[in-house]
């Protein structure tokens, strides 16, 4: 009788642990990597020598979308498709770009600035927080120009926008990504339309 106590309790237990695992996968984050193609702007071309400089924050970004009851729902990493991005877009802007590793580098190459983008601020509205029936991104940017000895040029922020209709997606992971795409997008055609642009963008090209 003892024996047979035992057995029910172990596959009692048993049927516990599998209900746990089931509830822990249920529950778990989804990880969306943003991924998508970024055609290259249609501007003429700066005749200068950039150098970009990609920092880790910006190389590893990811955002964290939390449940109203503080779950991590989804977590969006974009680090890549930024880097992408911006490999596509600044070739178009000026006749040669050069990715450095570190700040130092860039005086060794001779180059005539330094570009270091940096993501301030990640929003994503889910259509069952906000009733509506799209996915919407917003990004904040701080755009940085540097001379080569990492003297301050320019220092401006650019906020990009993307949506998605919920109908148009199967899933709510594809709808995060498409929108995120379409924000990506939009801060290519702001920034390389709006570049020279800047008050002191346009001073520094002056000078030089």
């Amino acid at each position: 009788m003892r024996v047979k106590t035992t057995e029910k309790a172990r596959q009692y237990r048993k049927v516990l642990l599998l209900f746990a695992v089931l509830l822990l996968t249920g529950c778990g984050v989804s990880r969306v990597v943003i991924e998508g193609s970024f055609p290259t702007p249609n501007v003429s071309k700066l005749p200068l020598t950039i150098a970009v400089y990609y920092d880790p924050a910006l190389r590893d970004y990811a955002y964290i979308e939390y449940s109203e009851t503080g779950r991590e729902e989804f977590n969006i990493e974009s680090g890549e498709s930024h880097i992408q991005l911006f490999n596509a877009m600044l070739p178009a802007m000026f006749d040669k770009v050069v990715i450095i590793e570190s700040m130092e580098e860039a005086k060794i190459r001779g180059v005539d600035a330094i570009f270091a983008p940096a993501i301030e601020e990640f929003q994503l509205a889910l259509p069952a927080k906000t009733k509506l029936d799209v996915f919407e991104i917003w990004i904040k940017y701080n755009m940085r120009l540097l001379t080569a000895e990492g003297d301050y040029i320019a220092d401006w922020v650019i906020t990009s926008y993307g949506k998605t209709p919920q109908e148009s997606m199967r899933s709510a992971e594809a709808a995060i990504n498409a929108a995120a795409v379409v924000a990506l997008r939009d801060l290519a055609s702001s920034f390389s339309l709006s570049f020279s642009q800047v008050p002191e963008v346009r001073d520094w090209l002056d000078s030089i």
